[in-house]
């Protein structure tokens, strides 16, 4: 085989092995446990009526839009529940680049928190550094309006961690792993959720 190719293929296998290894470390029973209790804050939210606000930046971005997807439509082909009430903060390019020309970028999603959000609303923030100034003032803003903070994070937590109701940290600093990792965590909450809904 082409030495070139090999190297190739050791590169690709060990990616995948490094994303098994920390898929691995969160099967711990602490941490699935952190997985139900935040799945079941979520399902309260639902069933008072209030609504799930996400966020992020990036691939982060992308993952808020993902889950807030799985929420509104549903996660299985077989699932025949209603639609569940989740806005991704991430989406409207014209809210966001007003936002971030009259009040700087810090501001894209506070400000549209301050629009939409209620109180027992349930903001979900995906970050992997959790260090994001937008996302630490989302995060304000949410506790103002007595919205709960629930946020998904890496590297340690960073500043997030301490400032949110609800935290679950990916054991790693290599950012598309963390990111790897969250897609999963949010595919389970949503499962978690239609089955709390289903009960």
């Amino acid at each position: 085989m082409d030495k070139k190719k090999e190297e190739k293929l050791s590169l690709a296998k060990t990616q995948i092995e490094e994303s098994i290894k920390l898929k691995e470390k969160i099967k711990s029973d602490e941490f699935l446990e952190k997985i139900v209790e935040v799945s079941d804050v979520l399902s309260d939210c639902i069933k008072n009526g209030s609504k799930i606000l996400l966020c992020g930046n990036g691939g982060s971005a992308a993952d808020a839009q993902h889950i807030a997807g799985e929420l509104v439509v549903r996660l299985t082909s077989d699932s025949q529940r209603k639609a569940l009430p989740a806005i991704a903060l991430t989406t409207n390019p014209s809210v966001i680049t007003a936002s971030a020309n009259d009040f700087g970028f810090e501001s894209v999603f506070s400000r549209q928190i301050e629009a939409l959000g209620k109180e027992k609303d349930i903001l979900l923030l995906f970050s992997t550094s959790g260090n994001s100034p937008n996302l630490l003032k989302a995060t304000e803003t949410a506790k103002s309006l007595k919205i709960k903070t629930i946020a998904l994070l890496g590297k340690g937590g960073g500043k997030l961690m301490d400032l949110t109701d609800y935290s679950l940290v990916v054991p790693s600093d290599d950012t598309q792993r963390i990111q790897e990792v969250h897609i999963t965590i949010g595919h389970i909450l949503v499962l978690l959720i239609e089955k709390n809904l289903t009960l």
